[in-house]
């Protein structure tokens, strides 16, 4: 069985001994840690082969308790190490042969090549251009439109926040309903100005000189990033007149 890289519980116990499951039992599994997973998600993470559910005569997908285990890593790899699937799925099925391999890390660029080193602690994740168009599965024409929208912005060194791979998934997945790049600048603009209210907020604690105030300044970003999200979600809620599972 798989070991959770970061502690989280599987959710193969969560699903034993009930069968082959169907696509919306498995969300509704993986909602519990996972809430913003989508349908959608799970096959795009499918079809990028880090999930092979059996398939009915029909052609309905029957996910197995071992499969829903195995989603739940791949979620929580991207969500707790920034990692890219490719390198998420090479990790997950050398751990299945029978092999210990450390949990890689992609951090740092050599000769316009990625470098993967094992994680060790927290890490500023990074992708190559390459690896990113890759991981989204676009090609150049894609990234530089989104590039033009503000939505993806390469590091001075050109290499993209880990993040890049998450919000590309994103907005492929949106535009699977017919919204365009060019549509989300809107959203890109709201992200930014909630950036700043966060910054602004933390500012003084960056910049005191006792480094464990600076350490809790990171600790507490993450807090009112999260909390910023979610009274974001809420407030798009509200507007729709929708409440999401």
């Amino acid at each position: 069985m798989l070991q959770s890289p970061s502690g989280g519980s599987g959710h193969g116990a969560a699903a034993a001994d009930s069968g082959l499951m169907s696509i919306g039992t498995v969300l509704n599994v993986l909602r519990d840690e996972f809430p913003e997973v989508t349908i959608s998600k799970i096959r795009f993470l499918e079809s990028e082969g880090l999930v092979e559910p059996q398939r009915t005569p029909s052609g309905y997908r029957k996910f197995t308790a071992a499969d829903v285990e195995r989603l739940g890593h791949v979620l929580r790899m991207q969500r707790d190490h920034y990692l890219p699937l490719k390198v998420i799925r090479e990790h997950l099925d050398a751990v299945e042969r029978g092999e210990a391999p450390p949990l890689p890390a992609v951090n740092r660029q050599r000769d316009g090549e990625t470098v993967l080193e094992p994680l060790e602690g927290p890490t500023a994740a990074r992708i190559g251009r390459a690896e990113l168009l890759a991981a989204a599965g676009i090609d150049e024409q894609e990234l530089k439109e989104w590039e033009s929208y503000g939505l993806l912005t390469p590091l001075p060194d050109g290499a993209y926040d880990a993040e890049a791979v998450t919000v590309a998934s994103l907005v492929i997945e949106l535009g699977r309903f017919g919204i365009e790049p060019r549509h989300l600048r809107a959203m890109k603009a709201a992200a930014d100005r909630e950036a700043g209210l966060v910054d602004q907020v933390v500012a003084p604690l960056k910049r005191h000189r006792n480094p464990q105030t600076r350490a809790h300044a990171e600790a507490r970003t993450k807090e009112l990033a999260a909390l910023t999200v979610k009274l974001h979600a809420a407030l798009v809620q509200t507007a729709l007149g929708v409440r999401l599972p």
